[in-house]
């Protein structure tokens, strides 16, 4: 499952609720950070020593799997990597990419190749539950980033910026053959509805600007153990559902 949207409309804290709920139900869950902002570390309220290095800088592994120059191997071997670098929190597993654009067909980056094989081994043979946190926007998904996973999560605020985002998306991703879809109302009222020309995908759920989060995001980056927790596990609920 990849979690999309508009820079700053909370995809981050929708994939760490996912996969806090999913891993509290006893689910086998990896969190994959694929954004520059690095910012799923945090949010599950880790502090900078205690993230993982990100993939794209790591060049020695990177050179050995895929070279950095001349033929590149684009099927390289990544089953012993997984383990090696990722990091356990709370009860799931944390792998940190970087940046996954250009990772689709074609593209000759090396590291975007090794990236690309790790996300689809990760999918193929290693887990029931894949969150991986996307770029912000709509340019990895251009390049085909998420040709391998099963459903796409986008979400928006109810502003007219963050919503031709989210329909762009759903666009893009419907063009890849990703149909599985559900849109996430983040910061927006009960009775909110986008409107019906945007083409969005089906609203799960719809999340209200949170009070807590405002006030807790003032001393801890850490998007989790807010007292809305009974409210979050339902959304999560509500969202899943799309997916099964």
């Amino acid at each position: 499952m990849a979690v999309a949207g508009k820079g700053g409309v909370g995809k981050t804290s929708l994939a760490v609720w996912l996969g806090d709920y999913l891993a509290r139900q006893g689910e086998d869950v990896w969190l994959v950070d694929a954004d520059t902002a690095l910012s799923l570390g945090p949010a599950l309220g880790l502090l900078p020593d205690q993230i993982p290095v990100p993939l794209v800088q790591q060049k020695e592994i990177i050179q050995e799997r895929v070279g950095t120059g001349g033929f590149i191997n684009m099927n390289p071997k990544v089953d012993d990597l997984v383990s090696r670098l990722s990091t356990r929190v709370r009860g799931m597993n944390l792998l940190v990419m970087g940046t996954i654009a250009g990772a689709g067909g074609g593209c000759g980056c090396s590291a975007n190749a090794l990236l690309k094989a790790m996300l689809v081994h990760l999918i193929m043979h290693r887990t029931q539950w894949l969150i991986v946190d996307l770029e912000a926007g709509v340019e990895h998904l251009g390049r085909g980033t998420i040709s391998s996973v099963d459903g796409l999560v986008v979400v928006s605020e109810p502003s007219v910026r963050s919503l031709n985002t989210a329909s762009e998306i759903s666009r893009l991703a419907s063009d890849l053959g990703l149909k599985r879809q559900a849109l996430v109302l983040n910061r927006a009222p009960e009775d909110y509805s986008p409107p019906d020309e945007m083409n969005l995908p089906p609203v799960a759920a719809r999340i209200p600007a949170l009070s807590s989060l405002l006030e807790q995001q003032q001393y801890t980056a850490s998007v989790l153990d807010l007292p809305e927790q009974e409210f979050l596990d339902q959304t999560c609920q509500k969202v899943l559902q799309h997916f099964k």
